[in-house]
């Protein structure tokens, strides 16, 4: 072999060598870059799933947002500022009791089983009218949404008539379905329909239910609940006429059996 072609072949292997080496340096950046790349995508990803976390964290509930709401949708039957005033009874009737309750108070059922049809009979006959203004509090010293929930079905239950509301409140209370005050079974729209089933206007009623499952009133359940947390009123149940609290003779307590109560009412319209 010449030394001529030696030099060729050395010449040759010296760009053989460079390309090569070009080549694997080329190979490496791309490697670097596809797991640089790789590791900023995991970084977002694991930035924007921490960001939507927390943005579910910071998003308000559905009950917190019922109670922002802007736009208030108020079942029939009602009167006020969103629909939170609940006056039933004869037009005739020159008083009003003012009831106030919280459809998980266990005080509020005892009140009801006992006093609830004597209540009833004297609004039919044009004794007086009651206004109803519903409370929330046991959802939020025992927890849950219960309270929230029943009230947001009553409204569906005015929607259909006044009567439809105070029997299906007393379906409520009533022995039979009122839950202890731990047991939050009244978040259940199942279990209120189910209720319902019992009240004649409110059996098999579509739109009733529908207005249940749908939470209609929920928004106007949260004014309802903010118009009780805005009054002097300490508990539930809390019985009111001329602005004055009905008690039980010589007690600062509502009254709790029927003669207590028609001794109260008595006074009370006489005053």
């Amino acid at each position: 072999m010449s030394k001529r072609n030696s030099q060729a072949n050395k010449a040759a292997a010296r760009d053989r060598l460079r390309a090569e080496r070009e080549r694997q340096a080329k190979k490496d950046k791309t490697r670097r870059q596809i797991v640089v790349g790789g590791s900023i995508v995991a970084v977002l990803a694991v930035a924007g799933g921490i960001g939507w976390g927390v943005m579910q964290l910071n998003k308000p509930s559905h009950w917190e947002a019922a109670k922002d709401a802007k736009n208030v949708t108020a079942p029939k039957n009602t009167s006020g500022e969103n629909g939170t005033d609940v006056v039933i009874g004869k037009s005739t009737a020159d008083k009003t009791l003012e009831l106030y309750e919280d459809s998980r108070c266990p005080v509020c059922a005892t009140f009801e089983q006992s006093l609830g049809e004597t209540l009833h009979k004297d609004v039919d006959a044009g004794k007086y009218k009651v206004k109803y203004v519903g409370a929330t509090f046991i959802d939020d010293v025992a927890s849950g949404e219960g309270s929230k929930n029943a009230l947001s079905a009553l409204g569906a239950a005015l929607d259909v008539s006044p009567e439809a509301f105070l029997d299906f409140k007393y379906a409520l209370y009533s022995a039979k379905f009122h839950p202890e005050e731990s047991d939050d079974k009244f978040k259940d729209d199942a279990y209120l329909i189910k209720i319902a089933g019992t009240v004649d206007a409110l059996k098999g009623n579509k739109a009733f239910q529908k207005n249940v499952e749908d939470g209609t009133f929920d928004s106007w359940a949260m004014k309802m609940s903010e118009a009780f947390d805005k009054g002097d009123v300490k508990g539930t149940p809390t019985l009111k006429m001329d602005d004055k609290v009905i008690t039980r003779e010589g007690s600062d307590t509502a009254p709790m059996t029927v003669d207590e109560f028609n001794t109260a009412i008595t006074k009370a319209l006489k005053g």
